[in-house]
């Protein structure tokens, strides 16, 4: 059955670090009733992830925005990078900022329930 879109009209796609996921999670749950989590692996360094669908009132995205700045963190890592001109393959640590939450914002005009 169709149904309009009346109370949900707006759906955030966050991504978040393992590290932070759980706090994070625990944080939405408190304000928002339609979280979802599914586990996700990142490309760029493959740590594992946590993808959260979150269904809200548009007026209220500034509640999980707010969340998810309060739980998760940026963090340093180190990956290992081939020094140039060497040689024999030296590994080179060089410092890469992760974390945080990578959120994307969709507006909802429709959706079903089947």
């Amino acid at each position: 059955m169709a149904m309009e879109n009346t109370e949900k009209n707006f759906l955030l796609i966050a991504v978040v670090q393992s590290q932070d996921a759980d706090e994070a999670f625990d944080a939405l749950k408190e304000h928002i009733s339609s979280v979802h989590k599914l586990p996700s692996v990142g490309a760029f360094l493959g740590n594992q992830n946590a993808t959260f669908l979150i269904a809200l009132p548009k007026n209220q995205q500034h509640i999980a925005l707010n969340a998810l700045k309060e739980t998760c963190r940026r963090r340093v890592e180190y990956i290992a990078v081939p020094l140039e001109n060497a040689p024999f393959p030296l590994p080179n640590p060089t410092p890469v900022t992760v974390g945080g939450a990578l959120v994307f914002g969709l507006d909802i005009e429709y959706y079903e329930e089947v």
